[in-house]
């Protein structure tokens, strides 16, 4: 089974990382549970204290994670604290390097930024936050007019908070099929990626 990490963190916005989560645990769930493991993970296994005060428990701390297929990485205000911190953005750094597919949310960006991801590269944020990151990044390249866009090879970003889900979904999609990825958007009833892909 292919392993799902989401890095969560204090004052993390909740949606950033509890949007994908829901996408990739449904479509796992209408796999019958045979295609991902789903975990969140933080610098140690203390609780995290989410913005607006929700409390999670993360499932790892980073040095119990062995393997990452897939990374999340989401935004919020704890996002500047986490740039700061030069043993959890080297470890960042080496779990984007064995990913098959890392994508961030919202102000996560400024995570793939600050690890020198998106040097030269298009770019998704909150629409708050890209004035921060022409500082962070200065040849990165902003593009406020998409939803989520790819990077490069491996690196996705989407724009803020709600559109982590739509990039979840369509890396669903690239990643496990169509259907499935139509299945989860039903099952969850999101009319935004389903009315995406009418025909």
């Amino acid at each position: 089974m292919k392993q799902l990490g989401i890095l969560i963190f204090d004052d993390v916005e909740v949606l950033d990382f509890a949007g994908p989560f829901e996408v990739f645990s449904v479509a796992n769930q209408l796999a019958d549970y045979k295609i991902l493991e789903v975990h969140t993970f933080a610098a140690s296994k203390e609780v995290i204290r989410a913005k607006n005060g929700l409390q999670v428990l993360p499932d790892k701390s980073l040095d119990q994670l062995n393997h990452l297929d897939y990374l999340v990485l989401p935004g919020g205000d704890g996002s500047k604290k986490v740039i700061q911190n030069p043993h959890l953005m080297d470890s960042i750094q080496n779990l984007v390097h064995q990913t098959e597919w890392t994508m961030s949310v919202c102000s996560g960006s400024r995570i793939l930024g600050k690890a020198g991801f998106l040097e030269q590269k298009p770019y998704c944020t909150h629409h708050e936050v890209y004035d921060s990151m022409a500082s962070l990044v200065p040849s990165g390249i902003p593009k406020p007019e998409h939803r989520y866009i790819q990077s490069d090879a491996r690196i996705w970003t989407a724009a803020g908070i709600s559109a982590g889900m739509d990039l979840a979904l369509h890396l669903v999609e690239l990643t496990f099929g169509k259907e499935l990825a139509q299945a989860t958007a039903t099952y969850m009833e999101y009319t935004p990626y389903q009315n995406s892909h009418a025909r």
